[in-house]
Formats: C-alpha cells, sequence, structure tokens
C-alpha cells in the first residue's frame, strides 16, 4: 500500500466503509463480535423463511411448470410495456452482472468455500421474495397520463399500503439512488475496465468512456430500448457462459467431490477464524455468502420489481413465477458454475512465491485481489490454448463480464430514473415536462457515473456495495413483510387481493 500522504481518498476510505459493511452484515468492527448475531443477514433470511413458509414452499413446489412456461411467456397477452419474457430479461440483465463473475470469487474470499453454500440457501428464500416481488408489481402498477405502464416497491407500497406509509416509498428511493450509483454502476464498471485492460491493455479510464458512450445510445431510448437489447443479449451470453463452464468442470471431473465437500465443511465450520472469536469462520461464510447471494440476484432488494412492472400481463401469479426464475437462473445457475470452476480448476497458481493448485488459493484469491482476475485465472487455466496472445479462457469470461457489465448498466440506469421519477413526483408543481428533462439529465449523470467509477478502489466499491444494497433492500423487506398477506392469495390465483390504495395515492403529476 503507498503511503499515507499519497494515498488517494478512495484508498483512506476502504477501511472505515469496510467497518460499517462488516457491522451491517456481520455484526462486527474492526473484527470485534460487536452483536451476537450478523444482523441484515437474519433480517434478509428470516422474512425471506416467513414468506417461504406462507407460500407453502410454492418456489419449489412449482419450479417445474416455472420452467415450462418461460417459453411460453414470449409474448405478452394483457396491458403493460414489454412480453413477460422481455420483463424477465431485463430483470435478469440488471442480476447477471459481476456478482456472477467477480462477486463469487470475492465471497469465496471472505467466507472461504463455505460460503457457496450460504449463496445457495440465499437464493432458495429469495425465490420467495422474488415471487412477492413480482406478484405485487403486477397487483399494484400505474399507468401514466401518456399510457405507459411503471411500477415497483415504491408504487406497491404507495398503492397496496396507502398515503401514510409515503415515507417508507421515499427512503426506498433514496436507498435506490444509492444503490443504482454504487451497484448498479460504479461496482459494475470498476470491474468491466479490469476486464477490457485484461483483454486490450487499456487504461481504466479509457475502458469506462468507452462503456460510458456505449451505455448512453442505448438507455437514451428509454425503457422498450432496454428491453429489446435485453431480450436478445441476455439469453445467448448466459448460455455460452453455462456451456464454456461445463466443459471446464468436465475437464476436472475428478476433483468435483472435492469441491463439494470443501463447500458443506466450511459451511458449518465452528471454528474461530485467525484472531477472532469462536464461530467466527461460520459467521464469515454466512455473512460472505448472504451479501454476495443478494448482490447477484437482487431478490428481496425491490430492484427486479421494476422491470416486471412494465410486463404485459394482468397476471400476478405468472409474472411473480417469471421474477422467482431470475433468480434460480441467476443464482443456483450461472453463480454456481463460477463457484465450481473456481473451486476446481487446477493450473500454475502462486501464493506469497509458493506454487498452489487452484486459483481461490493464490495471490489472485485474496482480499485484497479477488474479483474478475480470479475467474478469469480459473477459465484461463481450463482453456489456456492461446487467441492473438491471449489464453481462451480469459477471453470467455472477458467477454462474458464485459456482455454481463453492459446489459446491467442498461438496466440499473432505469431503476434509478424509477426512483428519482418518483422522488421528484412528490414536489409541489411537478410536470410530465419536468419528468423529462429529468430523465436525461439522469441519463448524462449515469454514464459519467461509468467513468468515475472506472477507476476507483475495488475493494472500496465492493464494500460500499454491500453498505447500499441494504440501505434498498431494508424498506421493501418491511413492504413485503406488510403485505405478505396479499402475496399468499395471489398465489392461490385471487388477481385483486388486497386493498386499494389507488384514489388516495397519485403517483405521476397531473398535466
Amino acid at each position: 500500500m503507498a503511503a499515507g500522504s499519497t494515498m488517494s481518498l478512495g484508498e483512506r476510505l476502504v477501511a472505515p466503509v469496510t467497518n460499517v459493511s462488516d457491522f451491517i452484515w456481520a455484526g462486527t468492527w474492526n473484527g470485534v463480535e460487536l452483536l451476537p448475531f450478523p444482523p441484515m443477514t437474519i433480517i434478509l433470511l428470516g422474512i425471506g423463511l416467513w414468506i417461504m413458509v406462507g407460500l407453502r414452499f410454492y418456489p419449489i413446489v412449482k419450479l417445474g411448470s416455472a420452467f415450462a412456461g418461460l417459453f411460453a411467456s414470449r409474448k405478452g397477452s394483457g396491458a403493460g410495456e414489454i412480453s413477460p419474457f422481455a420483463a424477465l430479461s431485463t430483470a435478469l440483465s440488471g442480476q447477471v452482472g459481476t456478482g456472477n463473475l467477480a462477486g463469487v470469487a470475492t465471497a469465496i474470499a471472505l467466507g472461504g468455500p463455505g460460503a457457496i453454500f450460504w449463496m445457495w440457501i440465499t437464493a432458495l428464500f429469495g425465490m420467495a421474495l422474488a415471487f412477492a416481488e413480482g406478484s405485487l408489481a403486477i397487483r399494484y402498477r400505474e399507468r401514466t397520463a401518456d399510457g405507459v405502464y411503471r411500477g415497483g416497491p415504491m408504487t406497491y407500497i404507495m398503492m397496496g399500503l396507502g398515503p401514510k406509509w409515503t415515507w417508507l416509498a421515499v427512503v426506498f428511493c433514496i436507498g435506490t439512488l444509492f444503490s443504482a450509483l454504487v451497484t448498479g454502476n460504479s461496482i459494475q464498471a470498476n470491474e468491466v475496465a479490469s476486464g477490457l485492460n485484461e483483454l486490450f491493455g487499456w487504461e481504466r479510464w479509457f475502458g469506462g468512456a468507452v462503456v460510458a458512450i456505449a451505455v448512453f445510445i442505448v438507455i437514451i431510448g428509454g425503457i422498450k430500448s432496454i428491453g429489446t437489447v435485453a431480450e436478445k443479449v441476455v439469453p445467448f451470453m448466459a448460455a455460452t457462459y453455462i456451456v464454456m463452464a461445463l466443459i471446464a468442470l468436465a475437464l476436472n471431473f475428478g476433483d468435483l467431490p472435492e469441491t463439494f465437500s470443501r463447500i458443506f465443511a466450511g459451511a458449518f465450520n465452528f471454528q474461530s477464524a485467525s484472531g477472532g472469536f469462536a464461530g467466527a469462520a461460520l459467521i464469515l461464510a454466512l455473512r460472505a455468502g448472504v451479501a454476495r447471494g443478494l448482490f447477484s440476484n437482487e431478490a428481496g432488494q425491490g430492484s427486479t420489481a421494476m422491470a416486471h412492472a412494465v410486463a404485459q400481463t394482468d397476471d400476478p401469479e405468472l409474472q411473480g413465477r417469471m421474477a422467482m426464475m431470475g433468480t434460480f437462473i441467476d443464482t443456483i445457475i450461472i453463480c454456481t458454475m463460477t463457484a465450481l470452476v473456481i473451486l476446481t480448476v487446477q493450473g500454475d497458481f502462486a501464493y506469497q512465491g509458493q506454487s498452489v493448485e487452484h486459483v481461490w488459493q493464490s495471490d489472485l484469491g485474496t482480499t485484497a485481489m479477488s474479483g474478475f482476475v480470479t475467474t478469469s485465472g480459473a477459465f484461463a487455466a481450463a482453456f489456456p490454448f492461446p487467441i492473438a496472445g491471449i489464453p481462451l479462457g480469459t477471453l470467455v469470461a472477458s467477454v462474458a463480464l464485459i456482455l454481463f457489465v453492459f446489459t446491467t448498466l442498461l438496466t440499473w440506469s432505469y431503476y434509478g430514473e424509477r426512483a428519482i421519477t418518483f422522488l421528484y413526483d412528490r414536489i409541489p408543481g411537478a410536470s410530465r415536462r419536468g419528468e423529462k428533462a429529468l430523465h436525461i439529465g439522469w441519463r448524462v449523470l449515469w454514464c459519467a457515473g461509468i467513468y468515475v467509477g472506472a477507476t476507483q478502489p475495488s475493494q472500496l466499491v465492493w464494500r460500499l456495495g454491500d453498505i447500499s444494497n441494504a440501505a434498498m433492500a431494508l424498506p421493501n423487506l418491511l413492504a413485503l413483510l406488510m403485505l405478505s398477506g396479499v402475496v399468499f392469495a395471489l398465489s392461490r390465483g385471487n388477481r385483486t387481493a388486497g386493498k386499494d390504495h389507488t384514489a388516495d395515492a397519485p403517483v405521476e403529476p397531473a398535466e
């Protein structure tokens, strides 16, 4: 690390931001246990469990029929902006990003292989939370004066809970703007700058500038433009990445049993971590798995509800199933592929000058270094054949990262736009013309943020992301808890379940 006088502001912020992140997710400060439980982890898993039980394990029981319904949803059959499948693709384009390639690596660095088990558990409960968000997004959404549908947690809070809960919708929107600029923008830009540097040798600032321009070209067209790009890019890139991961695992098939034993043993490791309290290793694995699980699949965070709200359907249960599939595809399938490749593939790696078998045990797998470079290193070891001097594995991982991140940046710009619009609409004198001007201003700010985020220290933006995700998830989880009775009724086919506060809660300015 550079001497104190030459450290950048970003480098100086790493330690205090890490402490806040550790307190929220693990109940520790400077490595010392302050709370006997990890607060955010308990809240997220607790509310997920409550909704899973109330749904009578619907996400697990209906998984097969939800898969079958994926392909029947390419055409809309109701009011909305884009088809249910395009809405899922848009939500997935926000979900499938650095969390799947870099976030899994940082989870293993923070909590060891056991973190992956807790990532799976988070995804199972997350499917229940995602069903709740997707179904409420259709049950409570608004149609603007010019005929555009929109919605999300701020809308189901206002319409489902009533105007006295406006403060909760406002808190959610402030959390969304924080999370959008950090997790939806800075982390994505930071990791894609790493990918472009590895691929083409571009300086980080230059990579950030190129991505910012490409994103601006798409987002200037709004949600329909984003949905069109997502529907074409997401299925193709996800399938290609999964196939490459499966081939890498097939080549290292003999090592898979050892990988799974490490995951399960690490998940319930009650020993103390180095210098920590008894049970610290378990808490580290739990915290890392749950925090990175939420970062990746966004279940309970409320973001994907904004994409599902514009689906062309009048059936809340249908879109709830689509939302739940997004969590399954993102974490149980794509994150698992990344984790198994990192933990299983053997190669020529070193840790502090000593030879080690796996990338996660090497210098590339430490908390300071881990991220996309870890995943890229594992794929490069699986597919070392050079193409234009670059290992095939690095090439595939880098292209996947660039596409994943590009679509995530598109979708999260829309989420931020929805939040800033809702806040603006609370101001006396707000107008539709003012809204449109605000949208353009936000899109310009968004692309400037990509450029800035590309050059920040990786550890800083990841830990800031954990804080901002919690700020966004907490108000949404409270709303899901209070509307859980409505969710249970929607899952049983009652499309009009719950009270309507539409007349009391105007969500857009009158012309």
